[in-house]
């Protein structure tokens, strides 16, 4: 028998009942949309009670963002991660803006610090297909993510400590190691209608 990922086993510890694999593939749906579309929007109306279906929750897009505290110094390490962004993401990024000025890191208003991507329909599905099945497992020491990361929205936030966990970044070819945030937003009833989503395309969150 094939051994079980570091995902399958977070996952197993975490749900009960899992929705079926997705049996019918639309042209032009990534794996992960074809899969809520046949069987994940079923299985959580059934398993959370719902009786309209408008009331199933469902991901509206996921942000990614990097902070790159060099380019108070230096603006062209910005165009590098830039770049090392977009290939994580498969959509070009942007380059982000001090909202104040802080004076004590010599900070002014408008000074391009960071880069972000916002994700929608297929590429937000296909990033989190490789978000799961790919990236996280190549976390080191991964224990799995916490189910405490969720805002009052619904919305769910973490961190990833080193972006090479992408197999699209070449190690060799980068200057620095980053981390990088990500926001999945979600437009759910509750959290815990979001946590279900979420586990349903097996997101390896534990209790804590």
């Amino acid at each position: 028998m094939p051994k079980e990922t570091v995902t399958e086993k977070a996952v197993k510890k975490t749900t009960v009942k899992k929705p079926a694999a997705a049996t019918t593939k639309v042209e032009g749906l990534s794996h992960y949309q074809n899969m809520y579309r046949d069987t994940v929007h079923a299985y959580l109306m059934k398993e959370l009670g719902l009786k309209n279906v408008h009331e199933v929750p469902k991901i509206k897009k996921i942000v990614l963002n990097m902070g790159v505290v060099e380019a108070v110094t230096d603006n062209k390490i910005l165009n590098s991660v830039q770049e090392e962004l977009s290939l994580i993401a498969g959509q070009k990024a942007v380059q982000t803006r001090a909202k104040k000025s802080i004076a004590g890191f010599k900070i002014r208003q408008g000074m391009k610090l960071g880069v972000k991507v916002t994700l929608r329909k297929r590429r937000m599905y296909e990033f989190l297909e490789r978000l799961v099945n790919i990236a996280l497992p190549r976390v080191r020491d991964f224990r799995g993510l916490s189910a405490r990361s969720f805002d009052p929205q619904g919305n769910y936030s973490f961190g990833i400590k080193e972006h090479i966990v992408f197999p699209e970044i070449n190690y060799d070819a980068i200057s620095k190691i980053r981390g990088l945030d990500v926001t999945i937003c979600i437009e759910s009833g509750s959290k815990e209608h979001s946590l279900a989503l979420l586990k349903a395309f097996y997101m390896p969150i534990g209790q804590g």
